[in-house]
């Protein structure tokens, strides 16, 4: 660690000098200054981590370096030193965040205690900032990784290489593909099963950027009953799951993916945890709640079933007594709803509702709407207009 000393005066750079238990603190290299512009070529070029300043000083006062290494983010400890106890020089360095401040006449217990202070709390700041630099970093690798394999899986244009280097090196792989229960946030789980598959060397677990609750599992041959183990003793949580066959090149990817996406879809999968763990009726809370979110896509049993882990049949039964209709009303219902707020509320064409809402023929959408409503969109929007004349 460096620490510089900035005073116009040599007889108080070379008392500090003597004062200072340098070496004790960790200190290896102690600088001088006698104005704040040979101060600041110094600080540029060795950026020492603990600065020592006097206020009072011609051309470039104290206060007026901490004015610029506040500007330039500098990340090190000040303390300013001052012969005049004023509350305005403490205002100001309060101001700018210097660390401390030491009266004259210097004295060496009161030096070296706000000198060790300074070095202490710089190493604890430095660590939290290495500390959340790694953090981001990680971020950044995760989210890449992600991204490559999201890539190969949906056929689009990846660099093998690159997927390489997020993997073991291995002669050969084995490809499974998870499907996590829609509701739980599955990011925290996929990172902590890449984490411990990354540490034993089995392989990396990456979490697919177009569906949230698909996990993709490489791992190395022969460990994939460790990994499931492993598993089901860390999450108490549903996940369906489907295995391929081996892969040797990487390039073979995205036709294995859609293979295990569509056993999954013709739900030819099995179960780590079975879902009688999770309450039935909390589950259908959540399918009206996903459907009340998503109206206005293409939604379908079997995409419900798909998501939610139940069978087409017993969500379609159970949702009708859950809100009193059939899935395909319910929607209607929304879809119209909203429909009557956009049309009294907006300047918005038909057309454009209807193709917002999912339809692609307005005169479709028209037709329901009046079977609906009773009117059309467009008398319902005159006579909503006219309604608030007479209001």
């Amino acid at each position: 660690m460096k620490a510089l000393i900035i005073d116009d005066e040599f007889n108080v750079r070379y008392v500090i000098r003597q004062l200072g238990e340098w070496n004790q603190h960790g200190i290896t290299d102690v600088l001088e200054a006698a104005n704040g512009e040979e101060a600041k070529k110094i600080i540029a070029k060795e950026n020492p981590e603990i600065i020592f300043t006097d206020i009072k000083m011609p051309e470039m006062s104290g206060i007026e370096i901490i004015e610029w290494l506040n500007s330039i983010s500098y990340s090190g400890k000040v303390i300013l030193i001052t012969g005049f106890d004023d509350y305005s020089f403490m205002r100001k360095a309060i101001q700018y965040s210097s660390f401390d401040y030491l009266l004259k006449p210097i004295e060496a217990e009161p030096f070296n205690k706000t000198l060790g202070a300074a070095v202490e709390s710089w190493i604890c700041e430095e660590e939290e900032r290495k500390h959340k630099e790694t953090g981001i970093l990680e971020d950044v690798k995760r989210f890449r990784m992600n991204q490559v394999v999201t890539q190969a899986c949906l056929g689009e244009p990846f660099a093998e290489s690159e997927v390489a280097s997020f993997l073991p090196l291995a002669e050969e792989y084995h490809l499974t593909l998870m499907s996590f229960y829609h509701m739980h946030h599955s990011e925290p789980y996929i990172k902590r099963l890449a984490d411990e598959l990354l540490n034993k060397g089995w392989g990396n677990a990456f979490s697919l950027q177009h569906d949230q609750s698909l996990c993709l599992v490489i791992s190395t041959q022969k460990h994939w009953l460790a990994i499931e183990e492993w598993f089901s003793h860390q999450f108490d949580k549903p996940v369906r799951i489907v295995s391929c066959k081996t892969l040797r090149l990487l390039n073979e990817i995205p036709g294995l993916y859609k293979d295990l996406q569509k056993a999954m879809d013709d739900q030819n999968y099995r179960s780590i945890h079975r879902l009688n763990d999770l309450d039935d009726a909390r589950r259908m809370q959540d399918i009206v709640a996903y459907v009340e979110m998503y109206y206005m896509e293409e939604l379908s049993l079997e995409k419900l079933a798909n998501r939610f882990f139940l069978s087409r049949e017993h969500i379609s039964r159970k949702f009708k007594q859950q809100t009193g209709m059939p899935l395909s009303k319910y929607i209607i219902k929304l879809r119209i709803e909203q429909a009557k707020s956009w049309l009294s509320e907006t300047d918005q064409s038909i057309f454009s509702i209807s193709l917002m809402l999912g339809y692609q023929d307005e005169k479709y959408f028209s037709k329901l709407f009046k079977k609906v409503v009773g009117i059309t969109p467009f008398e319902y929007r005159n006579l909503d207009k006219k309604l608030e004349l007479k209001s």
